[in-house]
């Protein structure tokens, strides 16, 4: 199995005109084994065949990398570690914080930061509202929240002055775009160029800030 995904990641990277050094390469592979392996138990995710596991989960989490802000970032309803375990291994630069209210996931994010050695990621189990940090966030992702209203929203008080919120959506998501609260705006929408997958995948990631 390391062997096949070993084989698509390398391809993968060269298709979308990514690279990374031998080490983060093989933290990027021990990270899908671990979910191949946890899968079965926890459910982490529906996309199990390895060709789509790289595409669908890694690649799509890196094409989001030029578009962060700063360096204390956060990743809201992480469930399996996406966007954030794939982009904090691929800059170690970065201070990352996974927060689901999933327990089950929470505990396979926690043994992926102790087996990949993630000393700059902290796993947080508890539901958003909850949350009070120290320290405000630079950037705020999300991949699987829900509406972009209820995304920043919910996460309004967790994002630093002059902070961005990144929503990752599938096809261009007009109506939500419609629905965001004016004291919002849009700065900008990424179309995001996935290669490799031999199907039509419209991927986008919305930048919003506050007021």
């Amino acid at each position: 199995m390391n062997l096949e995904f070993s084989k698509w990641l390398d391809q993968s990277l060269e298709e979308n005109h990514l690279s990374y050094n031998d080490e983060t390469k093989n933290k990027l592979l021990k990270y899908l084994m671990l979910i191949h392996d946890w899968n079965r138990v926890f459910n982490l995710t529906a996309i199990t065949h390895p060709r789509d596991m790289v595409y669908l989960h890694i690649i799509d989490s890196l094409l989001i990398a030029p578009y962060l802000h700063g360096s204390h970032l956060l990743d809201v309803g992480s469930g399996a570690g996406l966007p954030g375990i794939p982009l904090a291994i691929a800059d170690p630069s970065q201070s990352w914080v996974l927060l689901d209210k999933n327990n089950k996931k929470t505990k396979f994010l926690t043994q992926v930061v102790a087996e990949l050695h993630l000393t700059t990621v902290n796993i947080i189990h508890d539901r958003v509202e909850n949350f009070y940090p120290e320290k405000l966030f630079d950037s705020i992702l999300s991949r699987a929240f829900g509406t972009l209203s209820l995304f920043v929203e919910a996460t309004e008080h967790l994002l630093a002055p002059n902070g961005f919120y990144l929503a990752m959506k599938g096809k261009y998501p007009k109506e939500e775009l419609n629905d965001v609260p004016k004291r919002f705006i849009v700065t900008d929408v990424h179309r995001l160029d996935l290669q490799g997958t031999n199907t039509n995948i419209e991927r986008h990631l919305i930048l919003l800030k506050s007021v």
